[in-house]
């Protein structure tokens, strides 16, 4: 064996045992295996940072982006409220659910899509007073599986989409995944619906879902605008929606007083305040389904179209500015162009107007306003900011335009008329002059430890193939295999490839076994594509640890689960996948 490849596997080796090791970030694991290999002469001086110009790199970081986008208009809210009812049967629930997640991930980034539907399984998981534990386990796998069905839904297929143009000379184009990808996902939608979910223990079931989705309760003020007026509705007919939200409607201001009682037969008037309390993600959702504004929302009009809003908690110290005085005194509308839209107290309700209200050491405060505007106006006022507990106001008028520009898009893309990391590219730029992305979120959105961590593995998977690593480890796969029909071949490729992502992250199981895949095929004189399809599969399916896939870290919290729950239900699905996906891949992608 030559020595460079005795040092690119030693060198590979180190970053395996790093990874599992888990105390140092994969990112910076990768980073320094990337200089260690340059300093070897494993990778030429050249071409050492060439994988952070790779078009995999590229086109992830605009998914990221443009995920953020999608969201932020409010296209997945408005359908996922429509298909989410917490009165449902749980087999039902996870299996709607599920269906969903895997659509949703088929278009944006899987993590994107669990981020934006675990809150509503935690709302359902509350309102149906069950636990999470049988339900987010199954929610994060059809993530996974359903971003099996496009390019663009998760990285392994826009990893081996980008090499396949680099060997073969031509990409996988953006649904070349989905015979495959939707009878895999259709699969194991159905396993967890019907049987996944019963393999939990139940211990999992006794999570505390109200403690997994508190949050400060806010008196608030919600302006009833013009279109809301116009339906003739009465406060009674708010009841239902807020129910749905889990928000307390209060009372009705009118004319700057308070109307007595809650109002509920009072018709709605344009310029009337509605008095809710409530959390800020149900405040949020309830103005939304309803149809009402934030108070102040027409002074912030003007930047919606710069960047978007957000709702920002902070906490009153003793000796702040605003400490015994009211936000209209400070006149923060006015002068910081933020609005003082909620105020908890301990619990304690109180009668004034929010803006009329004179505050106390030990408020928690609630301010709307852009990003950058909201943190000037928290140093200003000297109160402390609750970390990680931002809100971003959805901008519901823009759904339609953001989804249009994500479908021309993908379908200049699909017609070839341009590259899709150009047409991501234009999206972006489009979601930006829209305001939904900001400049800052732009950066945000992106996840720049898996972008390092590819840009890294890039050069040193070239290198691993360079070498001969791939040959020989694709040798001893054949090897394996001889004797018996191709198609164990095919199964024993998946089966080291999915172990390497259970463990692994699966943009790096993905950089070395695609070379891998290819040398098989050369080697038995098959077609390519066939293998290079098992591994995007395989490498997507991280289904027996929290470490294999984002998505099952996101979870481990609120679901209450520990390392070993994964494998559960986890196991047997890796088992239905190979067993369905590689008499699929045969028929579709024949060897």
């Amino acid at each position: 064996m030559p020595s460079e490849l005795v040092q690119i596997f030693v060198l590979l080796g180190l970053v395996f045992a790093l990874l599992l090791w888990g105390r140092i970030r994969y990112d910076l694991v990768a980073f320094g295996a990337l200089i260690l290999a340059a300093v070897l002469g494993l990778v030429p001086q050249d071409e050492i940072f060439s994988g952070f110009g790779h078009s995999a790199v590229a086109i992830i970081a605009l998914v990221l982006i443009v995920s953020r986008g999608l969201s932020s208009s409010g296209a997945v809210e408005m359908a996922a409220t429509r298909l989410i009812d917490a009165e449902r049967p749980l087999p039902l629930h996870i299996a709607v659910i599920s269906v969903f997640a895997a659509g949703l991930s088929a278009i944006i980034n899987n993590v994107a899509a669990l981020a934006l539907l675990m809150p509503l399984d935690l709302e359902a998981a509350r309102k149906a007073k069950r636990g999470v534990g049988k339900t987010l386990m199954p929610l994060s796998f059809a993530a996974i599986l359903g971003g099996m069905i496009t390019l663009i839904g998760t990285p392994p297929n826009i990893v081996i989409s980008e090499y396949r143009q680099s060997a073969l000379g031509e990409p996988f184009a953006m649904f070349d995944f989905a015979p495959v990808g939707l009878i895999v996902a259709m699969s194991g939608i159905a396993f967890v619906s019907l049987i996944g979910w019963r393999l939990l223990p139940a211990r999992t079931s006794l999570v505390d879902t109200e403690k997994s989705v508190s949050k400060g309760r806010y008196i608030a003020e919600l302006r009833i605008g013009e279109a809301a007026a116009e339906t003739g509705a009465v406060v009674g007919d708010l009841y239902a929606s807020a129910d749905e939200a889990d928000v307390h409607l209060l009372g009705l201001v009118r004319g700057g007083k308070r109307l007595a009682g809650m109002a509920r037969s009072r018709q709605l008037r344009a310029g009337d305040f509605l008095v809710v309390e409530g959390n800020p993600k149900a405040i949020e959702a309830f103005m939304g389904q309803a149809d009402l504004e934030f108070a102040g929302s027409e002074k912030h009009e003007g930047s919606v179209v710069a960047q978007g809003l957000t709702l920002a908690e902070a906490i009153v110290p003793e000796g702040a500015r605003i400490a015994g005085r009211t936000a209209r005194s400070l006149q923060l509308l006015h002068r910081r162009s933020v609005t003082l839209l909620g105020v908890a107290r301990a619990g304690v309700s109180f009668q004034d107007r929010v803006r009329l209200l004179t505050i106390q050491p030990g408020d928690v405060l609630l301010l709307l306003g852009t990003p950058e505007r909201v943190s000037e106006t928290i140093d200003w006022l000297g109160i402390l900011p609750l970390e990680g507990r931002r809100t971003e106001v959805i901008q519901r008028g823009k759904a339609g335009m953001a989804i249009a520009v994500f479908a021309l898009a993908v379908l200049l893309a699909i017609l070839g008329l341009m590259p899709l990391s150009v047409a991501l590219g234009a999206a972006v730029i489009a979601y930006v002059a829209l305001g939904l992305v900001s400049a800052g979120e732009v950066y945000a959105s992106v996840e720049w430890k898996v972008i390092v961590l590819l840009a890294s593995l890039v050069p040193l998977a070239e290198a691993f193939e360079h070498f001969g690593g791939a040959d020989l480890i694709a040798g001893q796969i054949v090897g394996l295999g001889g004797g018996f029909p191709p198609w164990v071949t095919l199964c024993l490729l998946m089966v080291v490839t999915m172990t390497l992502s259970d463990f692994l992250n699966n943009v790096a199981t993905t950089l070395l076994a695609a070379p891998i895949a290819l040398s098989v095929a050369a080697a038995t004189g098959t077609n390519p594509d066939t293998y290079l399809m098992a591994v995007a599969v395989a490498a997507s399916c991280a289904f027996l640890t929290p470490i294999g896939h984002k998505n099952n870290t996101l979870i481990m919290g609120p679901g209450g689960y520990q390392f070993g729950d994964y494998w559960r239900m986890g196991l047997p699905l890796e088992v239905l996948v190979i067993l369905v996906a590689v008499p699929a891949i045969l028929v579709v992608w024949p060897l």
